[in-house]
């Protein structure tokens, strides 16, 4: 399990954190801020020029649920967690990657009035150059904005909220360590798959609105687009997995078993293991309830849209887009294109 501290910079996460570690049994401290150091040795200079905070780097947010898993696995017990997450997008994604792996988070949140948070950035000490403590104040004070705006938004209904206003940082962990104990804090509500450990069969569904746009989905465990549908069940046929997979993802229930447009053989690209990928069209979602038939009843989307191929180009990742070109062109030409690595062959 992972108990994961949000909060503002000055909320008291890491304090909180230290004494936390002994109120609850068999924990370990978990800092993601160290591969975020890591990372300013390892990537090129070029790539971190890019971003301006060393969570905009996609492969941050996988090494951080990459070694959450690993310490689990080498230590076990409880992960205790103090780190920032504003962006709701991070935040899904990580707590996304850590449920595929069945590793629950109890997301707890330190809230500090402004005023609070301020005067705490300004009592920081920094040993050392005194350019290095005004540096590290204004990215502290040009992220209070951000936390506000996260903390009227999406934040306060996903973690449970914990005052340290006037909370020592012992009074702050024994707070913690109790909403953890007693289940206030509950298990978050993101949920995935287990990641493969083979191979896949997976089978996506093409619908269209009337101008024959294309459904779009926003999953909130991964970064970038996707069309409805997920992984092929053992025995399951693959038509009739889109079918399903469509409609406990946007609550549309298919009439007829959508045409098969696409096979695209997606190699292994470590960690991920490739395998077959087929897109289906499941047809026009025809009237003016169309966009109200999309429910979303589940936790993995935060959202859709119907999008023209060439929005479609910028809101996919590369080898999505590829299969849905090419997906595109079979339905045109009424016809079923085999493709390898997003390329057509024979």
């Amino acid at each position: 399990m992972i108990v994961w501290i949000n909060g503002a910079f000055g909320a008291g996460k890491s304090t909180a954190a230290r004494e936390l570690i002994d109120l609850i049994p068999n924990s370990t401290l978990y800092d993601p801020e160290v591969i975020g150091g890591a990372l300013r040795d390892l990537l090129p200079q070029k790539r971190l020029d890019e971003v301006t905070d060393y969570q905009d780097l996609p492969i941050w947010r996988r090494l951080v649920v990459d070694a959450a898993a690993g310490m689990l696995a080498e230590f076990g017990g409880v992960l205790v967690v103090p780190m920032t997450l504003l962006r709701q997008e991070y935040r899904d994604e990580i707590f996304g990657g850590l449920a595929a792996r069945r590793i629950p988070v109890r997301h707890v949140l330190l809230h500090s009035e402004e005023t609070i948070l301020r005067a705490r950035i300004a009592a920081r000490e920094e040993p050392g150059n005194p350019d290095a403590k005004q540096r590290v104040d204004q990215w502290a004070h040009d992220h209070i904005e951000p936390y506000r705006t996260a903390l009227h938004g999406w934040l306060t209904a996903d973690a449970h909220v914990v005052d340290t206003s006037s909370l020592s940082p012992r009074r702050t962990a024994e707070a913690v360590a109790e909403a953890v104990l007693t289940g206030a804090a509950a298990v978050s509500a993101i949920v995935q798959t287990p990641e493969p450990t083979a191979e896949t069969l997976a089978a996506g569904v093409l619908l269209f609105d009337e101008h024959d746009r294309v459904l779009l989905v926003d999953p909130t465990y991964k970064p970038g687009w996707e069309f409805p549908g997920g992984v092929v069940e053992p025995g399951e046929a693959p038509a009739r997995a889109g079918m399903r997979e469509v409609a406990e993802e946007t609550g549309i229930r298919l009439d007829a078993v959508p045409r098969l447009l696409v096979v695209d053989w997606e190699p292994p690209r470590p960690p991920g293991y490739g395998g077959l990928r087929l897109l289906f069209d499941g047809g026009r979602l025809t009237g003016d309830d169309a966009a109200a038939r999309v429910l979303l009843p589940g936790a993995e989307l935060r959202g859709w849209r119907f999008a023209t191929e060439e929005e479609a180009a910028g809101m996919l990742p590369p080898v999505r887009y590829e299969r849905l070109r090419w997906a595109l062109r079979a339905r045109e030409r009424g016809t079923v294109l085999n493709l390898e690595a997003g390329v057509p062959v024979g």
